[in-house]
């Protein structure tokens, strides 16, 4: 099993910043690649970015160029930085994490992240 436990996410202004974070635990020795999705209210969870274990990234067109997703190795954590945010950012984001052995997927309980003036 794996768990995933996300935060810093809160309101922010239009323009500001917000670092997700998602920290896993459990049998993570085998996890290969995770990611950031988020969904807004009434919406379908769309993918954000995902970064593998050879640190290679990956963005949705939206987040092309104001989103940077990491990773500590040492933490078994994962970040989204999130720049130049828009209103349309307004979402719960939720971490995902693949496992090949066994093979599973697995999701944290989402954090909200508003942006409003």
């Amino acid at each position: 099993q794996v768990q995933l436990v996300e935060s810093g996410g809160g309101l922010v202004q239009p323009g500001g910043s917000l670092r997700l974070s998602c920290a896993a635990s459990g049998s993570i020795f085998s996890i290969y690649l995770m990611g950031w999705y988020r969904q807004a209210p009434g919406n379908q969870r769309d993918l954000v970015a995902t970064i593998t274990t050879g640190g290679t990234t990956a963005y949705a067109d939206s987040a092309k160029g104001r989103f940077t997703i990491s990773r500590d190795n040492a933490k078994n954590t994962v970040y989204l930085q999130m720049n130049s945010l828009k209103p349309e950012d307004t979402a719960v984001y939720y971490c995902n994490a693949l496992r090949t052995a066994p093979l599973a997927t697995y999701w944290g309980q989402g954090t909200q992240v508003t942006v409003s003036s």
